[in-house]
């Protein structure tokens, strides 16, 4: 029972807190405020109920009290003609409309009551309704001017953090550049120098290079003094050539 218990109450707060997740205050408060609109109505219909029926009934003790009046006459009349007995049945008639005519003035009165309590019970509740109708719209407005102030910050934060990427990534790359730049500098130098072995003659001990360095230097010699002897016998036919001529 108690792990049931604890996982009943561990349900109840998972559900209470994805409600108050998905509420928003501004739904909320436009409820309350149509409720409290709806019980506004009904008072006022209940003003409408209690006028008509208040209205009704003087109405009817209206008409009650007409025709006491003409049988006040009536008594009067038969008075007049010394017909005792028809102006006593007319004054009977007329004390039986009295009564009924106080019991409508009662129930008239009840009713003016009634009808006093519920137009000051609805001046309240409309008092009560534009307070909160102002108040609502203040909390709705600074609700959603929070909400805006939210977003555009969650916005910034993730452009901040995108762009905080985007120049760790820069750096990286600059940095790797730079080392990219000094790592060929500095093989260019020591190649220079002859620190760094050339690659390009690797089985090759030093004497053995520098020896065929001199013969190709040799062979070189070799083929330019060959191509002054060939330019200077060319040079000495042409001025035999030419003395002849002469």
């Amino acid at each position: 029972m108690g792990v049931l218990s604890r996982m009943t109450t561990l349900i109840k707060v998972k559900v209470n807190s994805l409600l108050g997740a998905a509420e928003d205050p501004r739904e909320m408060l436009d409820y309350s405020y149509e409720k409290q609109l709806e019980m506004l109505q009904n008072v006022k219909r209940g003003i409408v109920d209690v006028t008509t029926s208040k209205r009704r009934l003087e109405l009817q003790r209206n008409k009650l009290q007409e025709s006491s009046d003409k049988l006040g006459d009536q008594a009067r009349q038969a008075m007049g003609h010394g017909r005792e007995d028809l102006a006593r049945q007319a004054l009977e008639r007329r004390g039986q409309l009295q009564g009924q005519i106080e019991t409508l003035d009662q129930q008239v009165l009840a009713l003016e009551q009634d009808q006093a309590k519920l137009e000051q019970s609805e001046q309240k509740l409309r008092t009560k309704l534009e307070s909160f109708r102002s108040r609502k719209e203040t909390v709705k407005a600074q609700y959603s001017a929070a909400e805006a102030q939210v977003r555009i910050g969650e916005a910034v934060s993730g452009i901040s953090e995108e762009m905080a990427d985007v120049g760790l990534a820069i750096d990286r790359a600059e940095e790797k550049t730079t080392d990219m730049q000094a790592r060929a500098g500095a093989i260019d130098e020591l190649i220079d120098s002859g620190a760094l072995e050339d690659f390009t003659q690797r089985g090759q001990d030093p004497i053995e290079r520098e020896l065929g360095q001199i013969s190709m230097q040799s062979n070189v010699d070799a083929e330019l003094e060959a191509l002054r002897m060939e330019l200077g016998e060319g040079d000495e036919k042409k001025q035999l050539g030419e003395g002849k001529n002469g």
